[in-house]
């Protein structure tokens, strides 16, 4: 593949009325091409042939002349030192690949590797408050030390003293700008964005260089945050606002949501403690309560497994129904139905063993309805 051209026909995508991010997902998905121009050899009879490309998308696809605002863009881009990563590139962030809506470009400034690392989002309000602001400070430093990248938003508050703290913590850092790569915002933040990047982390947007940032590109914004994220940590928030958002976008997403529990007087911390009361988030109290809910490797889990090889379940006095889930979970973690369908059982039959086994300690059910051993 031609990244070069590939870049360029993505790029040319986006400029399409009314065509994007998930038409472009489709066609690529449905085509297979390894070269996004060769989708330009399409003619209009072949796009009317997928669901979803009426004659008026298929039209504006096949009459589309922009190509020296394409390439004006690229230019751009190189001029200001920034790199594109496409969804089909090896440095795109592996999870952000699997949601619902990806972005198929990525302007991004700053150590392309960083994208690749295991992370952890962590958000929360402009307005926060100083036992906010500690927190935020205090589990940043958390999670470098476990080895996590920190993704957050670069806004002012809680994001900007994670992103710091993670700089100061000697570990990895991205933001993710809902403006142009060339554009930061707030711009007070332009010295933390340089050090992010100066100390091997990542700055990135979806967002083409010169775009403003406009309101409506905040929430586009927190699904990439949620999306490259195994879970997001709120650390501080009301029950609305942008940090609200990014949970409820995790939780579509199906990763995990984790919650900084909050003084029952703290207006600025309500939203805090209303995912925890309603189930949407967990309470977490010791860096292992995040851990033990994400499929990563860390120093911490390393640790563990050398002091305790032999798995809980082979110590316990089980019956002939339980060792089976057992002995299926061993290589690896499995979905209730993937469990259901080896075993032959329906999975209201299963579930009053699982929750036997997670009572005794022997397996723990993460997120969607996966169960692994403990």
């Amino acid at each position: 593949m031609n990244k070069t051209s590939h870049h360029r026909a993505l790029l040319a995508l986006l400029q399409i009325p009314d065509f994007g991010v998930r038409r472009i997902k489709t066609l690529l998905d449905r085509t297979a091409v390894g070269d996004a121009s060769e989708l330009f050899k399409m003619k209009l009879p072949d796009l009317l042939r997928f669901d979803g490309f009426g004659e008026h998308i298929a039209k504006n696809f096949v009459q589309f002349d922009e190509w020296k605002k394409v390439d004006s863009i690229l230019e751009k881009t190189e001029k200001i030192g920034a790199d594109l990563v496409s969804i089909n590139d090896e440095h795109y962030p592996p999870l952000l690949r699997h949601i619902f809506d990806p972005p198929v470009l990525l302007w991004v400034k700053g150590n392309k590797e960083a994208l690749l690392s295991d992370g952890i989002a962590v958000v929360g309000t402009r307005r926060a408050s100083k036992y906010g602001l500690n927190q935020a400070k205090v589990w940043a430093s958390k999670l470098t030390a476990a080895g996590l990248c920190v993704n957050s938003g670069l806004a002012y508050g809680v994001d900007a003293v994670s992103h710091r703290a993670a700089v100061e913590s000697g570990g990895k850092t991205v933001a993710v700008l809902g403006s142009g790569i060339d554009v930061i915002y707030p711009s007070k933040n332009s010295r933390l964005a340089e050090d992010i990047i100066e100390n091997d982390g990542a700055v990135i947007t979806e967002f083409e260089p010169g775009a403003a940032p406009d309101a409506v590109n905040f929430p586009e914004r927190n699904r990439i945050v949620s999306g490259m994220s195994h879970g997001t940590l709120v650390v501080e928030s009301g029950v609305k606002g942008g940090s609200m958002i990014t949970a409820r976008s995790a939780l579509d997403q199906n990763r995990e949501v984790f919650v900084i529990p909050h003084p029952l007087d703290s207006l600025g911390g309500q939203g805090c403690n209303y995912l925890i009361r309603t189930g949407q988030g967990k309470l977490v109290q010791s860096i292992d309560d995040i851990l033990v809910e994400i499929s990563v490797h860390t120093d911490s889990k390393s640790q563990e497994i050398e002091e305790n090889p032999k798995k809980k379940w082979e110590s316990l006095e089980l019956d002939e129904a339980s060792k089976e889930i057992c002995k299926l979970l061993k290589n690896d973690e499995l979905h209730i139905d993937q469990i259901s369908e080896k075993i032959e059982k329906p999975t209201y039959a299963l579930l009053p063993t699982l929750l036997d086994l997670e009572m005794k300690g022997a397996v723990k059910q993460k997120a969607g309805k996966y169960f692994e051993l403990c």
